[in-house]
């Protein structure tokens, strides 16, 4: 049987203290075994003491679409910011990257101060950096990324190319739309980081399972399909015979309480993602004890990045 290392990823930790507070309950109850900190969230410091206290693995969720930035020379006058002086937003963001309005200098500015807060809050660099709403595949933006990476000495990211994705009919057009274009933009990036050292799970799982697309059977179904897909691969330098290897996934997750206003968010109050009725129902998915016997039956063993 193949040995598969599992990493359950809960993103947006320090959006907000309900989050949080689902995100930990999640860690206790064995269904989330990582974290990524949203360092400009309002709950951070917060976020950032609960990892210490339980000692949750933690990484960083690198945000340049939502809220303020950290870098006070950035916090006016920046080409990151919109007329209201807060992030592009998640299409907006990549509105602006398209329309050449976005200053790269300012991206690793931002990324670095991020990186530093990290470091500040946690008292050590992370071990994985990624980026919210897939910022970090984006044109560009993937090339300033990888640079600060490296320069930092961080080895692993997400690449988020999901097996299987185009067959998922259960996810709406307008989403899987914008699901096909992160596909996309992962590929054109794969080269780009591996150029920098950077690694990343053999698989990728979290875009089918959202929200409420999200049931222990669909991430069963996703985790088992994966695995026959990659040990079926024909064998390459890079991947050799993966029966006699380990094969590593990250399935990401966004657990938690709802948000209530107007508490949390990233520097403009929480949104409709995270006052939304899904936060609660990851949660009370990720805990139901069929999914625990299903890591079980399959040696499929929980783990963080550190223990890649």
């Amino acid at each position: 049987m193949v040995q598969v290392k599992l990493i359950v990823t809960g993103d947006d930790f320090g959006y907000c203290p309900r989050r949080n507070q689902g995100i930990v309950e999640c860690f206790l109850a064995g269904a989330v075994s990582n974290v990524s900190l949203l360092v400009n969230g309002s709950a951070a410091a917060d976020a950032a003491k609960l990892a210490r206290r339980y000692n949750i693995p933690i990484g960083l969720h690198a945000n340049l679409s939502e809220g303020s930035p950290v870098c006070e020379v950035l916090k006016t006058n920046s080409s990151l910011l919109n007329e209201d002086g807060f992030f592009h937003g998640k299409m907006g963001f990549r509105t602006a990257l398209s329309k050449g309005l976005l200053n790269m200098s300012e991206v690793k500015q931002e990324l670095k101060a991020q990186v530093e807060l990290f470091h500040e809050l946690t008292g050590h660099l992370p071990p994985h950096m990624d980026g919210h709403q897939h910022v970090h595949v984006l044109p560009e933006v993937r090339n300033v990324f990888a640079e600060v990476l490296e320069e930092y000495g961080i080895r692993y990211t997400r690449v988020p190319i999901e097996p299987g994705l185009h067959k998922c009919d259960w996810i709406t057009p307008s989403l899987m739309d914008f699901y096909l274009g992160v596909e996309e933009d992962s590929l054109n990036t794969v080269d780009v980081f591996t150029s920098h050292g950077i690694r990343w799970p053999d698989i990728y799982i979290g875009l089918s399972t959202m929200g409420k697309n999200m049931s222990a059977s669909t991430i069963c179904s996703a985790i088992d399909a994966a695995v026959v897909e990659f040990t079926s691969k024909a064998p390459s330098p890079t991947h050799p015979t993966p029966r006699s290897r380990t094969v590593t996934i990250e399935l990401m997750v966004h657990p938690g309480y709802p948000s209530v206003p107007p508490i949390g968010g990233c520097g403009e109050g929480p949104d409709d993602f995270s006052q939304s009725w899904e936060r609660l129902h990851e949660l009370q998915t990720l805990i139901k004890p069929e999914l625990q016997s299903h890591y079980k039956s399959r040696n499929i063993q929980l783990c963080s990045f550190k223990d890649l």
